[in-house]
């Protein structure tokens, strides 16, 4: 990349970014990139102009030049990434926006980032482990949560009965047996 890909040559990253895409492999040969968005519309990810792309804890402020809808993702032209070769070196980068930049969520509303690492206990008071991640069904989205077993938790009103962010800790009713 050269240094006009940066907003900033000397930016320095926010403390507080918030993962909501990942790039996938190159698009073409003009330095367009594959970006599979964890939003709830991959659009959304096209409310801003810079965002930041990287990995454990390295990032890289970037403008996004153009993107377009493209299947069920996007592809994203990033300013500086002019060839295949450039893009290839961005695959599997995260695209993070930093969070007082996020709009707030609604009530019953959550980042799939603050509910990770969050303690999950059963109405009976038993651990089920930790959400490690989330994906989704096609119906709804599912706790991936880590603890003797790993457990697939339907995130859903009648299973998840409360979410606790300040204790960090969700409540369901699921069974240790389930």
């Amino acid at each position: 990349m050269n240094s006009s890909s940066k907003t900033s040559p000397s930016a320095i990253a926010p403390t507080d970014l918030v993962p909501m895409a990942k790039v996938g492999s190159p698009f073409g040969v003009r330095g367009w990139v594959h970006v599979f968005a964890d939003t709830e519309t991959p659009e959304s990810l096209l409310d801003y102009t810079e965002v930041w792309l990287g990995s454990d804890g390295a990032w890289r402020q970037y403008k996004i030049e153009d993107a377009q809808l493209h299947g069920k993702g996007m592809v994203v032209k990033f300013l500086g990434c002019n060839d295949r070769d450039q893009a290839f070196v961005m695959r599997n980068l995260d695209i993070a926006i930093p969070r007082e930049e996020l709009p707030e969520a609604g009530d019953d509303e959550f980042y799939w980032t603050d509910l990770i690492g969050m303690q999950v206990q059963n109405l009976a008071g038993q651990s089920l482990g930790v959400v490690d991640n989330l994906m989704e069904s096609g119906a709804h989205d599912i706790l991936v949560v880590k603890g003797e077993k790993q457990r697939l938790i339907p995130f859903v009103k009648d299973i998840v009965l409360e979410v606790k962010e300040s204790d960090q800790q969700i409540i369901v009713d699921w069974g240790l047996d389930y």
